[in-house]
Protein backbone atom coordinates (compact mmCIF):
# COMPACT_ATOMS: atom_id res chain seq x y z
CA UNK A 1 0.00 0.00 0.00
CA UNK A 2 2.68 2.38 0.72
CA UNK A 3 4.77 1.31 -2.47
CA UNK A 4 1.51 2.28 -4.24
CA UNK A 5 0.66 5.80 -2.26
CA UNK A 6 4.45 6.79 -3.16
CA UNK A 7 4.63 5.89 -7.10
CA UNK A 8 1.26 7.57 -6.78
CA UNK A 9 2.58 10.81 -4.97
CA UNK A 10 5.68 10.87 -7.40
CA UNK A 11 3.53 10.59 -10.47
CA UNK A 12 1.47 13.46 -9.10
CA UNK A 13 4.77 15.60 -8.60
CA UNK A 14 6.05 15.25 -12.06
CA UNK A 15 2.97 15.86 -13.33
CA UNK A 16 2.73 18.99 -11.75
CA UNK A 17 5.99 20.02 -12.46
CA UNK A 18 5.63 19.49 -16.64
CA UNK A 19 2.35 21.49 -15.96
CA UNK A 20 4.60 24.60 -15.27
CA UNK A 21 5.56 24.74 -19.16
CA UNK A 22 2.83 24.49 -22.14
CA UNK A 23 2.45 24.77 -25.28
CA UNK A 24 -0.66 25.21 -27.17
CA UNK A 25 -2.09 23.48 -29.95
CA UNK A 26 -4.47 23.68 -32.17
CA UNK A 27 -6.36 25.04 -29.19
CA UNK A 28 -5.24 21.90 -26.87
CA UNK A 29 -3.24 22.72 -24.10
CA UNK A 30 -0.25 20.16 -24.24
CA UNK A 31 3.71 19.46 -22.14
CA UNK A 32 6.32 19.40 -24.53
CA UNK A 33 8.13 17.12 -21.54
CA UNK A 34 5.60 15.07 -19.61
CA UNK A 35 8.22 13.90 -17.05
CA UNK A 36 4.71 11.60 -15.54
CA UNK A 37 5.60 8.79 -18.26
CA UNK A 38 9.46 8.70 -17.49
CA UNK A 39 8.26 8.19 -14.01
CA UNK A 40 6.12 5.40 -14.81
CA UNK A 41 8.26 3.30 -16.45
CA UNK A 42 11.36 3.37 -14.07
CA UNK A 43 8.83 2.92 -11.08
CA UNK A 44 7.47 -0.49 -13.52
CA UNK A 45 11.29 -1.57 -14.23
CA UNK A 46 12.44 -0.84 -10.52
CA UNK A 47 9.36 -2.47 -8.62
CA UNK A 48 7.48 -4.79 -11.56
CA UNK A 49 3.94 -4.68 -12.32
CA UNK A 50 2.29 -4.61 -8.99
CA UNK A 51 2.95 -0.35 -9.06
CA UNK A 52 0.57 0.02 -11.65
CA UNK A 53 -2.33 1.06 -9.11
CA UNK A 54 0.12 3.92 -8.66
CA UNK A 55 0.48 5.06 -11.60
CA UNK A 56 -3.10 4.96 -12.38
CA UNK A 57 -3.59 7.13 -9.11
CA UNK A 58 -1.19 9.67 -9.74
CA UNK A 59 -2.93 10.12 -13.27
CA UNK A 60 -6.28 10.39 -11.43
CA UNK A 61 -4.78 13.33 -9.19
CA UNK A 62 -3.31 15.20 -12.27
CA UNK A 63 -6.57 14.79 -14.26
CA UNK A 64 -8.74 15.77 -10.64
CA UNK A 65 -5.87 19.20 -10.49
CA UNK A 66 -6.43 19.72 -14.48
CA UNK A 67 -10.38 19.86 -14.77
CA UNK A 68 -13.31 18.36 -13.17
CA UNK A 69 -14.05 14.20 -13.75
CA UNK A 70 -16.29 13.33 -16.62
CA UNK A 71 -16.79 9.52 -17.64
CA UNK A 72 -13.99 10.36 -20.57
CA UNK A 73 -11.71 11.07 -18.01
CA UNK A 74 -11.15 7.13 -17.34
CA UNK A 75 -10.25 6.66 -20.69
CA UNK A 76 -7.63 8.98 -20.10
CA UNK A 77 -6.28 7.76 -17.06
CA UNK A 78 -6.49 3.82 -18.33
CA UNK A 79 -4.66 5.17 -21.62
CA UNK A 80 -1.82 6.89 -19.27
CA UNK A 81 -1.65 3.65 -17.07
CA UNK A 82 -2.08 1.05 -19.99
CA UNK A 83 0.83 2.75 -22.24
CA UNK A 84 3.73 2.24 -19.38
CA UNK A 85 2.44 -1.31 -18.58
CA UNK A 86 2.66 -2.24 -22.17
CA UNK A 87 6.02 -0.37 -22.44
CA UNK A 88 6.92 -2.00 -19.46
CA UNK A 89 6.15 -5.66 -21.02
CA UNK A 90 8.08 -5.22 -23.90
CA UNK A 91 11.05 -4.65 -22.48
CA UNK A 92 10.58 -6.96 -20.01
CA UNK A 93 10.37 -9.35 -23.27
CA UNK A 94 13.47 -8.63 -24.84
CA UNK A 95 15.47 -9.04 -21.74
CA UNK A 96 16.31 -5.14 -20.88
CA UNK A 97 18.79 -4.43 -18.09
CA UNK A 98 18.11 -1.49 -16.02
CA UNK A 99 21.93 -0.61 -15.96
CA UNK A 100 21.99 0.96 -19.79
CA UNK A 101 25.20 -0.58 -20.31
CA UNK A 102 24.21 -2.14 -23.49
CA UNK A 103 23.67 -0.79 -26.87
CA UNK A 104 20.61 -3.24 -26.82
CA UNK A 105 19.28 -1.62 -23.77
CA UNK A 106 18.52 1.85 -24.89
CA UNK A 107 17.37 1.29 -28.48
CA UNK A 108 14.76 -0.98 -27.13
CA UNK A 109 13.87 2.15 -24.10
CA UNK A 110 13.93 4.32 -27.59
CA UNK A 111 11.72 1.90 -29.63
CA UNK A 112 9.80 0.17 -27.43
CA UNK A 113 9.17 1.77 -24.20
CA UNK A 114 9.08 5.58 -25.76
CA UNK A 115 8.30 6.00 -29.37
CA UNK A 116 6.17 2.26 -29.22
CA UNK A 117 4.51 2.15 -25.60
CA UNK A 118 3.61 6.22 -25.62
CA UNK A 119 1.03 5.70 -28.96
CA UNK A 120 -1.33 4.30 -26.76
CA UNK A 121 -1.53 7.22 -24.33
CA UNK A 122 -1.79 9.82 -27.07
CA UNK A 123 -3.88 7.93 -29.05
CA UNK A 124 -6.71 7.30 -26.09
CA UNK A 125 -6.56 10.98 -25.17
CA UNK A 126 -6.48 12.84 -28.50
CA UNK A 127 -9.10 10.27 -29.33
CA UNK A 128 -11.26 11.05 -26.19
CA UNK A 129 -10.86 14.96 -27.02
CA UNK A 130 -12.34 14.09 -30.90
CA UNK A 131 -14.88 11.92 -29.27
CA UNK A 132 -16.24 13.95 -26.55
CA UNK A 133 -16.46 17.43 -28.89
CA UNK A 134 -13.70 19.24 -27.05
CA UNK A 135 -11.22 19.44 -30.35
CA UNK A 136 -12.56 19.11 -33.82
CA UNK A 137 -11.75 16.15 -35.71
CA UNK A 138 -9.63 17.93 -38.47
CA UNK A 139 -7.16 18.50 -35.49
CA UNK A 140 -6.69 15.46 -34.06
CA UNK A 141 -3.01 14.92 -36.31
CA UNK A 142 -1.53 17.90 -34.06
CA UNK A 143 -2.73 17.24 -31.05
CA UNK A 144 -1.71 13.76 -31.21
CA UNK A 145 1.56 14.37 -32.08
CA UNK A 146 1.92 16.74 -29.59
CA UNK A 147 0.94 14.34 -27.18
CA UNK A 148 2.95 11.81 -28.36
CA UNK A 149 6.02 13.26 -28.56
CA UNK A 150 5.85 14.71 -25.33
CA UNK A 151 5.56 11.63 -23.51
CA UNK A 152 7.93 9.72 -25.30
CA UNK A 153 10.35 12.63 -24.15
CA UNK A 154 9.46 12.07 -20.69
CA UNK A 155 10.33 8.17 -21.47
CA UNK A 156 14.07 9.24 -22.68
CA UNK A 157 14.85 11.87 -20.67
CA UNK A 158 14.03 10.88 -17.35
CA UNK A 159 13.67 7.19 -17.46
CA UNK A 160 17.35 6.75 -17.72
CA UNK A 161 18.43 9.74 -15.24
CA UNK A 162 16.19 8.04 -12.32
CA UNK A 163 17.33 3.94 -13.09
CA UNK A 164 21.13 5.45 -12.87
CA UNK A 165 19.91 7.80 -9.22
CA UNK A 166 18.37 4.35 -8.05
CA UNK A 167 21.42 2.65 -8.38
CA UNK A 168 23.90 4.94 -6.92
CA UNK A 169 25.94 3.34 -4.28
CA UNK A 170 28.27 4.68 -1.14
CA UNK A 171 31.13 4.90 -1.25
CA UNK A 172 31.62 7.51 -3.94
CA UNK A 173 34.91 7.92 -6.23
CA UNK A 174 35.78 11.42 -6.78
CA UNK A 175 38.84 10.58 -9.14
CA UNK A 176 37.64 13.18 -11.68
CA UNK A 177 35.73 15.61 -9.44
CA UNK A 178 37.79 18.26 -10.68
CA UNK A 179 36.57 17.74 -14.50
CA UNK A 180 33.02 17.37 -12.87
CA UNK A 181 33.15 20.50 -11.95
CA UNK A 182 34.49 22.14 -14.88
CA UNK A 183 31.63 20.61 -16.87
CA UNK A 184 29.11 21.52 -14.60
CA UNK A 185 30.16 25.51 -14.29
CA UNK A 186 30.41 25.67 -18.62
CA UNK A 187 27.00 23.70 -18.89
CA UNK A 188 25.69 26.17 -16.23
CA UNK A 189 26.94 29.17 -18.38
CA UNK A 190 26.89 27.97 -22.09
CA UNK A 191 23.11 26.60 -22.01
CA UNK A 192 21.21 29.19 -21.08
CA UNK A 193 23.08 31.36 -23.20
CA UNK A 194 22.18 28.75 -26.04
CA UNK A 195 19.01 28.30 -25.36
CA UNK A 196 17.89 32.18 -25.21
CA UNK A 197 19.96 33.59 -27.85
CA UNK A 198 18.71 34.61 -31.09
CA UNK A 199 21.00 33.31 -33.06
CA UNK A 200 20.42 30.03 -33.33
CA UNK A 201 23.53 28.44 -31.06
CA UNK A 202 21.69 25.16 -29.72
CA UNK A 203 24.26 23.41 -31.80
CA UNK A 204 26.44 24.58 -29.41
CA UNK A 205 25.58 22.30 -26.91
CA UNK A 206 25.89 19.05 -28.50
CA UNK A 207 30.32 19.24 -27.66
CA UNK A 208 28.95 19.04 -23.81
CA UNK A 209 27.21 16.22 -24.74
CA UNK A 210 29.91 14.51 -25.91
CA UNK A 211 32.34 15.36 -23.25
CA UNK A 212 30.00 13.77 -20.89
CA UNK A 213 29.59 10.59 -23.04
CA UNK A 214 32.77 9.95 -23.16
CA UNK A 215 34.16 11.04 -19.35
CA UNK A 216 31.20 10.70 -17.16
CA UNK A 217 29.12 7.79 -19.60
CA UNK A 218 25.34 7.29 -18.62
CA UNK A 219 25.57 9.80 -15.77
CA UNK A 220 27.10 12.66 -17.03
CA UNK A 221 25.28 12.59 -20.43
CA UNK A 222 21.97 12.52 -19.04
CA UNK A 223 22.10 14.40 -16.70
CA UNK A 224 23.53 17.28 -19.53
CA UNK A 225 20.31 16.34 -21.75
CA UNK A 226 17.97 17.07 -18.79
CA UNK A 227 19.10 20.16 -17.91
CA UNK A 228 19.40 21.41 -22.18
CA UNK A 229 16.08 20.46 -22.48
CA UNK A 230 14.82 22.06 -19.67
CA UNK A 231 16.44 25.08 -20.21
CA UNK A 232 14.94 24.88 -23.98
CA UNK A 233 11.49 24.37 -22.85
CA UNK A 234 11.49 27.18 -20.88
CA UNK A 235 12.84 29.15 -23.73
CA UNK A 236 10.50 27.71 -26.03
CA UNK A 237 7.62 28.60 -23.69
CA UNK A 238 8.35 31.61 -23.32
CA UNK A 239 8.91 32.26 -26.97
CA UNK A 240 12.21 33.70 -26.95
CA UNK A 241 15.89 32.68 -28.04
CA UNK A 242 15.75 30.63 -31.23
CA UNK A 243 12.00 30.18 -30.77
CA UNK A 244 11.11 33.94 -30.97
CA UNK A 245 8.66 34.77 -33.90
CA UNK A 246 7.66 31.55 -34.42
CA UNK A 247 4.26 29.77 -34.67
CA UNK A 248 2.98 27.45 -32.06
CA UNK A 249 3.37 24.76 -34.35
CA UNK A 250 6.97 25.59 -35.21
CA UNK A 251 8.01 25.95 -31.92
CA UNK A 252 7.03 22.43 -31.14
CA UNK A 253 8.59 20.77 -33.89
CA UNK A 254 11.93 22.70 -32.97
CA UNK A 255 11.73 22.06 -29.41
CA UNK A 256 10.93 18.66 -29.96
CA UNK A 257 13.48 17.80 -32.08
CA UNK A 258 16.06 19.15 -30.58
CA UNK A 259 15.11 17.24 -27.38
CA UNK A 260 14.94 14.16 -29.13
CA UNK A 261 18.12 14.77 -30.94
CA UNK A 262 20.00 15.06 -27.51
CA UNK A 263 18.28 12.67 -25.85
CA UNK A 264 18.86 9.91 -28.66
CA UNK A 265 22.87 11.16 -28.59
CA UNK A 266 23.45 11.00 -24.90
CA UNK A 267 21.70 7.36 -24.60
CA UNK A 268 23.51 5.82 -27.66
CA UNK A 269 26.63 7.71 -27.55
CA UNK A 270 27.35 6.36 -23.39
CA UNK A 271 25.77 3.17 -24.36
CA UNK A 272 28.68 2.37 -26.98
CA UNK A 273 31.42 3.52 -24.86
CA UNK A 274 30.54 1.63 -21.90
CA UNK A 275 30.11 -1.05 -23.89
CA UNK A 276 33.94 -0.66 -25.40
CA UNK A 277 34.90 -0.18 -21.41
CA UNK A 278 33.12 -3.11 -20.44
CA UNK A 279 34.93 -4.93 -23.49
CA UNK A 280 38.22 -3.79 -22.46
CA UNK A 281 38.19 -4.66 -18.43
CA UNK A 282 36.52 -8.36 -19.76
CA UNK A 283 39.82 -8.66 -22.43
CA UNK A 284 42.46 -7.35 -18.90
CA UNK A 285 40.75 -10.17 -16.85
CA UNK A 286 40.98 -12.81 -19.59
CA UNK A 287 44.87 -11.66 -20.11
CA UNK A 288 45.24 -11.38 -16.24
CA UNK A 289 43.46 -14.52 -16.05
CA UNK A 290 46.09 -16.10 -18.98
CA UNK A 291 49.09 -14.66 -17.09
CA UNK A 292 48.36 -16.47 -13.69
CA UNK A 293 47.42 -19.88 -15.39
CA UNK A 294 51.25 -19.68 -17.09
CA UNK A 295 53.07 -18.31 -13.92
CA UNK A 296 51.70 -21.44 -12.31
CA UNK A 297 52.58 -24.07 -15.14
CA UNK A 298 55.72 -22.36 -15.10
CA UNK A 299 56.54 -22.41 -11.47
CA UNK A 300 55.95 -26.61 -11.88
CA UNK A 301 58.98 -26.88 -14.60
CA UNK A 302 62.37 -28.32 -13.84
CA UNK A 303 64.96 -25.95 -13.02
CA UNK A 304 66.46 -24.29 -16.59
CA UNK A 305 69.05 -26.08 -18.56
CA UNK A 306 68.95 -29.39 -16.08
CA UNK A 307 67.38 -32.49 -18.39
CA UNK A 308 64.77 -34.16 -16.53
CA UNK A 309 65.66 -37.83 -15.39
CA UNK A 310 64.06 -41.13 -15.98
CA UNK A 311 63.41 -43.64 -13.17
CA UNK A 312 66.77 -45.08 -12.99
CA UNK A 313 68.51 -41.62 -12.22
CA UNK A 314 69.96 -41.59 -15.73
CA UNK A 315 69.76 -38.18 -18.38
CA UNK A 316 67.20 -39.21 -20.54
CA UNK A 317 69.52 -37.23 -23.26
CA UNK A 318 72.37 -39.92 -22.57
CA UNK A 319 70.32 -42.37 -23.90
Amino acid sequence: MLETLAVAACYYAAGRLGLLRELTVAGAVVSPLWPPAGVAVASLLVLGLRCWLGIALGALFVLMYLTSLQPASLGVVAGNTAAPVCGYLLLRRVGFRTDLARLRDCLALVFLGAFSAMLISSSAGAGLLVATGDLPGRDFGGVWLAWWVGDAMGVLLITPVLLMLLRLRAPFHWSRWKEAVGLTVIAGCLVPVATRSPASLLFAIYPLLIWAALRFQLPGSMLCALFASVMATIAATDGVGPFAYMSEVEVMVNLQSFNGAMALTSLLLSAVITEQHNTRRSVERACQELVEVLEHLTAGEPAAGRPPRDDGGRSRSAG
